[in-house]
């Protein structure tokens, strides 16, 4: 049973009691109770009042306390749901509250202990968003330094294996007969096909263009490698657009790449558009927009949380839902104070 109910229903019983106690059925007990003693007073009070009750109560009368006692459960009830309303949105907003939706707050109203209390929770919310954004940061911070190595095993180590079995097989082959030159050609295409995907994978472990040439040039390589025959996939990007700092570039390189994953994976898009565009304030937008089936009623994956994660690290607002003409939309603004003196 809520509150506002138990509260309710408590002040009914005391009410109704005072008022039998009137009427004339309700004994007290000797010594008087705790609970008989309220009901007592609540009866004087009544008894003290402009009306008169005689003995034995006339009917008249009974219908006059009766009524009086409907007025007073009816002014307790909206006495008591207006004073507990702030707890009832306090209570609504603590079994809402995302970490990776930050900045919603429940609004402090009035004084005493309940505007006190919201206020002490949307402190610890405060509290919460900067140690979940800084503890974030060392994660990310970690996972792209493992992501860093093990691209750089994959090309040092892997990659050289396969590029020397590829010279091994191409020895090999000049030297067979026939028949078996044809076996080892297919495993030189095999063993190629395989370095290929050890690369690729390699460049979407570590960026390499991003670190070289800019996020620019970042973004049309990856437009150009998530093109097949299946999927088309253009980049759009605004000139003179100001440079940003090498953190803002990277947060916004993964969200494109995890937004073009996610169309290439599950929404049977045939056509993406990524654009990095300015936005009203002086800030930069990353759009990636797609016409395939749309996100619906399914629950955010791990790649979408990711893509917040990385948003809440630069303090950018990202939004995900269907776009104008369908499809699904992923929208990515960032501030001006994260332009700065980065790559142009």
């Amino acid at each position: 049973m809520s509150l506002y109910w138990r509260i309710f229903l408590l002040n009914a019983a005391v009410l109704v009691v005072a008022v039998l106690l009137l009427l004339g059925p309700v004994t007290v007990s000797t010594p008087v109770l705790f609970g008989e003693a309220i009901v007592l007073v609540v009866a004087v009070l009544l008894l003290l009042g402009p009306v008169t009750v005689s003995t034995p109560v006339l009917f008249g009368e009974a219908i006059v306390l009766v009524a009086g006692l409907g007025a007073m459960l009816v002014a307790n009830a909206m006495l008591l749901r207006i004073g507990l309303a702030p707890l009832g949105r306090l209570s609504r907003a603590m079994a809402t509250v995302d970490l990776l939706r930050p900045g919603n707050r429940p609004q402090v109203t009035g004084e005493g202990e309940i505007a006190e209390l919201t206020a002490t929770f949307n402190t610890m919310l405060d509290r919460l968003e900067a140690e979940r954004a800084t503890s974030s940061g060392r994660v990310l911070s970690a996972l792209e330094g493992e992501r860093q190595r093990i691209a750089q095993e994959l090309h040092d180590e892997i990659g050289q294996t396969l590029t020397a079995v590829l010279l091994q097989l191409k020895h090999a082959a000049d030297r067979v007969p026939e028949p078996v030159r044809g076996e080892l050609h297919q495993a030189q295409e095999t063993t190629r096909a395989s370095l290929d995907e050890i690369r690729r994978i390699a460049r979407r472990l570590r960026p390499g263009v991003l670190e070289e040439l800019g996020l620019h040039s970042a973004l049309r390589s990856l437009a150009a490698e998530f093109t097949t025959t299946r999927l088309s996939v253009s980049a759009h990007i605004t000139p003179g657009l100001p440079p940003l700092d090498g953190a803002t570039e990277l947060v916004l390189y993964r969200v494109a790449q995890e937004g073009l994953t996610n169309a290439a994976r599950h929404s049977g898009a045939t056509r993406v558009e990524v654009h990095l565009r300015p936005v009203p304030g002086g800030g930069t937008g990353l759009l990636v927009r797609d016409d395939g089936r749309g996100l619906g009623a399914a629950p955010e994956g791990a790649g979408i949380r990711g893509m917040r994660e990385r948003a809440l690290l630069i303090g950018a607002e990202l939004a995900v839902g269907a776009g104008p003409a369908g499809g699904t939309e992923v929208r990515l603004d960032v501030t001006a104070d994260h332009h700065g003196g980065s790559r142009p």
